[in-house]
């Protein structure tokens, strides 16, 4: 095995896309691509339907759409020719009369390999069945000679059952070497804990290292908080990605005679009451901004909210939207004391929501 072999280095860009705004995503890539190449990485990876935003919903069954983000992606993949680093990118992709939730390998100035997404969800907010084929579970893709498994999402979360694929068996039996796990995986509190034993039965079934990267962010009802994570597969924390924020981490792999290992930077996870009031807030602030209000309902303190607030009366709609979608993510007598403590309004909507949610 040669020196660069034995090393690999993948840049994690944890960042937050703007469900429709295809050439923004992809610009946002590119920032991503120039800081791993800044870094000398072998690849940077990005979320889940990232060209796209997540979730897209109808959006991504338009015909117009699907052709702007193909052609984003190919545009994305010549690219690549310029030597730097590989890119993984989350994007809807129609082949034979069907569309598919995909995730495709940028690199040497075309694309080198699309998978697919194998297990749709369609549960809570998810919908994905109505809106995507649903794909083969494939081997590893190759970047820089090391074969790297692409579980979406999904793939890596519910155990094998008659409806469901174990894409991981598949790779780990197809000679993968490190599973790479893009995902739009929204808020909720306690999600963190879920999320790892999710990770370490796919690390201790599979015995490869695990990176999970998370898109950040607030679209509509949802709020998606980060948080990426990767393993060793010893099952330790080999990085932890801060939550609620954007980032982009590279992590420096070497290979030994145990396999993949890494060492990476660990932030502290934001839990409890405090990642309930970073969603709201980060969901409120995100709403505000994707819908183009004017800028001082956003790019100033609470203050500068409140203002908007009395100004505006589809500002006030929002607000009140914003603690009832706070239902979503904490319990309801949690709900009450933070609309009462930190709306600039009572919301009649949120009570209504909690008395909705309770048994």
């Amino acid at each position: 095995m040669t020196e660069r072999a034995a090393q690999f280095t993948i840049t994690l860009a944890q960042l937050n896309p703007t469900v429709g705004d295809v050439a923004g995503n992809a610009a946002k890539a590119r920032t991503a691509r120039a800081q791993a190449r800044a870094d000398g990485a072998d690849l940077v990876v990005l979320p889940e339907l990232f060209i796209t935003g997540y979730p897209p919903e109808d959006l991504v069954l338009k015909p117009a759409f699907q052709s702007a983000c193909r052609a984003a992606i190919e545009e994305l993949a010549r690219e690549t020719a310029d030597g730097g680093p590989a890119v993984l990118i989350g994007s809807p992709w129609v082949e034979d009369g069907k569309l598919y939730n995909a995730c495709a390998l940028l690199d040497e100035g075309r694309i080198a390999a699309i998978r697919f997404k194998a297990n749709l969800p369609n549960y809570g907010v998810f919908d994905e069945k109505r809106l995507f084929a649903r794909g083969p579970a494939a081997g590893p893709v190759t970047v820089r000679g090391i074969r790297v498994g692409v579980p979406i999402c999904e793939d890596i979360w519910l155990e094998e059952s008659e409806d469901y694929e174990n894409v991981v068996e598949c790779l780990a039996e197809t000679g993968a070497e490190i599973l790479v796990v893009p995902n739009g995986s929204p808020y909720a509190r306690d999600k963190n804990d879920l999320r790892l034993s999710i990770a370490v039965a796919r690390v201790t079934e599979s015995g490869l290292p695990l990176i999970y990267l998370n898109q950040v962010g607030g679209q509509d009802e949802l709020v998606f908080d980060g948080a990426s994570f990767a393993l060793n597969a010893d099952l330790s924390v080999a990085a932890q990605l801060p939550g609620f924020e954007e980032n982009i981490t590279t992590l420096r792999w070497t290979k030994g005679e145990a396999g993949w290992r890494c060492t990476g930077p660990i932030a502290p996870v934001v839990e409890g009451d405090k990642g309930d009031y970073a969603a709201c807030v980060l969901g409120l602030r995100d709403y505000v901004r994707k819908m183009d209000f004017p800028a001082y309902c956003w790019a100033s303190p609470a203050a500068s909210i409140r203002r908007c607030a009395r100004r505006s009366r589809s500002m006030r709609w929002v607000l009140r939207m914003s603690a009832a979608s706070c239902c979503r993510s904490v319990s309801p007598p949690r709900c009450r004391s933070m609309t009462r403590q930190n709306s600039p309004t009572r919301s009649a909507s949120a009570t209504r929501c909690c008395r909705s949610r309770q048994p």
